[in-house]
């Protein structure tokens, strides 16, 4: 009878127990159930997007913090654990992220992990000045304006290139960066860019090139780059200033002389202006002005260091973009006479 009872009493028990695993297993299950329900479910978000910048290092308590300041109506210990548990929180990468209404906190995690960011871009044009290109950086979204108050030669030792004058430096190309970087770190890319580019150009150089150096070649290639209206004369162009060099002619180019008067230049190139001297007032002197006048592009360098061979001295702009070339100074005139000054009445 007494081993009767204490049979029944392990079976009671032993049910107990396979009662509590069973309700365990189905309570586990449920959770899973309902995680796996949670991070496949859209984040609520307070606004249609939501944007958080990541430091390196920075915590995962307080990147939760920051996507919850930003706008991201979950529970912040929630996202957490899900963070944690999942053993990636370790690869969440520094970064400017943005998410939409869709994003899942799988989703979410996933993007940081991989460094998706959103990124802004700001473009230098062909031809610009250095101060067209500082007023792009400055109107450039998300960009943090660290040398918005130096000077050119203030912004250029910044980059470590004190010796170098800003015009012409930089490469005009689209840069992509991440929100909330600063400006220097496009202009050191850009810089960078600059420098491979010329020493590119420089390298496919014509063995009987009069340019001195790199330097000489660059500041060519800003006079070439200005003077070009069609890509297919830009070596012919290269050609004719190549050829005034060789003879010690003046360059007589127009947009050195522009560029000389800075501010007080008004859209119109009168022939005082021809006239008065500076130092980059190619009529009155001979030679290569002290620096470039603008950015120049890789085909206005290539064609610097390596012009179209050519036996002309002058060209005038036709007023199509093109223009007309001349060896001998009767037919450049004749030239002006055709395109600029215009039928005799």
């Amino acid at each position: 009878m007494v081993d009767s009872r204490k049979g029944a009493r392990r079976r009671r028990q032993a049910g107990l127990i396979r009662g509590a695993l069973l309700t365990l297993l189905t309570l586990i299950v449920a959770l899973a159930a309902a995680a796996f329900w949670w991070l496949n479910q859209p984040l609520a978000l307070a606004q249609e997007t939501a944007e958080v910048s990541i430091e390196s290092g920075t915590p995962v308590r307080e990147i939760v913090r920051l996507w919850r300041d930003a706008g991201v109506q979950a529970s912040p210990e929630l996202l957490y654990q899900w963070f944690r548990l999942s053993g990636q929180s370790r690869r969440i990468k520094a970064g400017s992220y943005e998410i939409d209404r869709g994003t899942t906190p799988r989703g979410l995690l996933d993007k940081m992990v991989r460094g998706d960011e959103t990124l802004e871009t700001v473009r230098f044009i062909e031809g610009w000045t250095v101060r067209q290109m500082r007023a792009a950086l400055a109107a450039a979204p998300h960009l943090r304006p660290a040398t918005a108050a130096l000077s050119d030669a203030e912004m250029m030792a910044a980059l470590g290139a004190a010796s170098e004058a800003a015009e012409g430096r930089f490469f005009p190309d689209t840069y992509a960066y991440s929100r909330g970087v600063s400006d220097l770190t496009v202009l050191k890319r850009a810089h960078a860019a600059l420098g491979r580019q010329l020493q590119a150009a420089w390298a496919l150089r014509s063995a009987d090139t009069p340019l001195a150096g790199p330097q000489d070649a660059l500041i060519l290639a800003s006079v070439v780059e200005k003077e070009t209206g069609r890509p297919a004369d830009r070596g012919k162009v290269a050609g004719v200033f190549v050829n005034r060099l060789r003879l010690a002619m003046p360059l007589q180019s127009d947009p050195t002389v522009i560029y000389g008067m800075g501010a007080s230049y008004d859209g119109t190139l009168r022939k005082a202006d021809l006239l008065r001297d500076t130092p980059f007032n190619s009529y009155t002197r001979a030679g290569l002005p002290p620096t470039p006048i603008a950015l120049p592009g890789r085909e206005s360098l290539r064609a610097a260091a390596r012009p179209e061979p050519t036996k002309a001295l002058y060209f005038v702009a036709r007023g199509d973009g093109s223009s007309a070339f001349s060896e001998t100074l009767t037919d450049h005139n004749q030239a002006v006479n055709q395109y600029i000054r215009g039928p005799r009445k």
